[in-house]
Formats: structure tokens, sequence, C-alpha cells
């Protein structure tokens, strides 16, 4: 039997990408239903406070916090005893919509910036029990929880997974890092890096360069690789310590 997916996303072509992502993370069959609205989603899902046909739950809900009409925090809230893993993908990385998120019930917290296998390795945590977050959620959280000079954890003590059912796909072999090779940026990247490391959001790069949000997305990825990176955050790092900015 298929595992059902809900993606939850307003933009045609982002919606397009997730569905790739989640295809290439699982080795199931997959069942994909695409929800443009909040109002869409709730139809898909049924009541909130009814038990869902286990035979034809969604087992994976992917949510977007920004949509045409209202907010996917919302819908989080309201089907929080919904049985499926429910996982924020969005392209806000602050404190504001990421520990909101999380009260709400999301059980994972992705960027859609990230790269396409940045994206698909994640998602394959849910297999193993790990919650799906993005790497620079993943060091945002480690830094607000931990408390100064802690050190390592102790022996692994994982929870139980998330959502039993799915089966990655065999992880690729880990690919040789390249140097960096900042001189090779060209000028748009040089002015998306510029606006990253200036704290804009994608969405506010794109409105002022006059571009789509998806192109920048491409430029972020192209710096990422030739800066041999893996998130904003280290890209705004090396950017600054290396005057590239």
């Amino acid at each position: 039997m298929a595992i059902k997916v809900l993606i939850l996303e307003d933009n045609p072509v982002a919606r397009g990408f997730l569905s790739r992502v989640v295809r290439e993370s699982f080795s199931d069959a997959i069942e994909i239903t695409e929800a443009g609205d909040l109002e869409t989603a709730r139809r898909h899902l049924g009541p909130p406070d009814a038990a869902p046909d286990p035979s034809d739950a969604f087992r994976l809900i992917l949510v977007d916090l920004e949509l045409p009409d209202g907010n996917g925090m919302e819908l989080l809230t309201e089907f929080a005893r919904y049985p499926a893993t429910k996982i924020v993908t969005t392209l806000y990385s602050d404190d504001d919509h990421l520990f909101p998120a999380l009260q709400c019930g999301a059980d994972g917290y992705l960027l859609k910036e990230d790269r396409f296998e940045v994206l698909v390795e994640e998602l394959q945590k849910i297999v193993r029990g790990q919650p799906p977050l993005s790497p620079a959620i993943a060091r945002r959280l480690l830094t607000h929880f931990r408390p100064a000079g802690a050190g390592n954890a102790g022996p692994d003590s994982s929870p139980a997974p998330l959502s039993s059912g799915f089966s990655s796909r065999p992880a690729a072999p880990p690919r040789t890092a390249a140097p960096p090779d900042h001189e090779r940026l060209t000028p748009r990247e040089s002015e998306v890096l510029t606006y990253l490391s200036k704290g804009f959001t994608i969405k506010e790069i794109a409105n002022l360069m006059g571009i789509k949000w998806f192109t920048v997305n491409d430029h972020i990825k192209s710096i990422y690789k030739k800066l041999n990176v893996s998130s904003r955050a280290e890209a705004a790092v090396l950017a600054s310590k290396q005057g590239l900015v």
C-alpha cells in the first residue's frame, strides 16, 4: 500500500520541488496529494476531531507557513492529534517562526532554500527516528537550549521513530569536499550573498533584485556549492571573514 503524503504549499514550483524531494527520500510507493491553501488541505484531512481511517490516513504532511488564506500554524494546531509526521517547510529561519511552529506540534522544520540532497537526507531521518531539521535550524536549537560550556551528549537515547512505515533510499556516498572557489562567484551571486549576509529573506532578495524567489534559490545553491557551505549562516560568516561582501 502506498504511503500517503500531503504537501501544503501555495507556490506550484515549490510544490513540485518538494514532491521530488519526498519521492527521492523514500523507497516506498508514495501517493502525494497537493494543496495550495488551508481550505483545500482541511478538505483532504477531514474533520480535525475525527479519527482518520488508518488505511487511508496521511503519514507525512509538509506544511508551508505563509498561505493565501492563513498561516500553516493554524493547521498544525487544528490537527495536533492527527497521526502523521508533520514537518514545516518554509523560507523562514528566525525564532519568531521556528519556536511557535514547534510549539504548535511540528515534528520537524526544513528550509526550502536548502539543497535538494540536504532536504532528502533530512527527510530520511524520519526512518531513523530523528526529527528532520535543516542544518541551520539544528544549530539554532542547540545554541538556544544547550547550557554554556556543555560537552557532548551521553550515550545515544534517540526517541522512537516519528512515524513508522517508511523505508529510506540508500544514502548516497559522501562527496569529497572541494575547496572554496570565491573568485568564481558571478556578480549576481555576489549581490545575493551580500543580501544574505545582511539577513534578508529569499522573498525580500527577490523583490530587491526584481527576480523570482526560485531564481534567488538557484543563486543560493550555486553560492553554497562554490563556497563549500550548507547554510546561509555559514555563507554569511565565510563572506564576512573573507571580505567577499
